[in-house]
């Protein structure tokens, strides 16, 4: 490793763990009021980043963040070769400032990939739907269900 990707390592490190305090920090806050401002989303977030390094420290970082969960990798069908990441966001209430937030996160792991043209508001995003402990939908996937 050169050392520009060490100070690139090294900046990117310290970049992430003052958003994991800020987001920490804002949970507890939010924890403390009324209205927590749980707003539960999942966001298809197509990827820039091809690498499986990246693409594991991407998900690990986001992971990492309170209030975020990397869900899982999934094949685009629109884009045959593009990788969408599955992001579940508790605090949810802005989805396209979430998706700004995981473009720039992206872009801090690898600075290359801002030239890729991606507009925040044409990223698919829903709501997140608690499905209870009652009976599931007969049609629910496999792999959503829990008995």
């Amino acid at each position: 490793m050169s050392l520009h990707g060490i100070g690139h390592t090294l900046g990117y490190a310290a970049w992430l763990v003052k958003e994991i305090f800020a987001a920490g920090f804002a949970a507890v806050a939010a924890a403390f009021k009324p209205q927590a401002g749980i707003r539960p989303v999942i966001i298809y977030y197509p990827l820039r980043i091809t690498t499986d390094w990246e693409l594991f420290w991407f998900s690990t970082s986001i992971t990492a963040t309170p209030g975020t969960l990397s869900l899982g990798f999934r094949h685009n069908p629109d884009l045959p070769g593009q990788k969408v990441l599955i992001v579940q966001a508790v605090f949810g209430a802005d989805p396209v400032g979430l998706v700004e937030g995981l473009m720039d996160m992206e872009e801090r792991l690898k600075p290359s990939v801002a030239d890729i043209q991606l507009d925040p508001a044409s990223v698919e995003w829903q709501p997140y739907r608690d499905l209870g402990p009652d009976q599931p939908p007969r049609d629910l996937p496999p792999a959503e269900r829990l008995d």
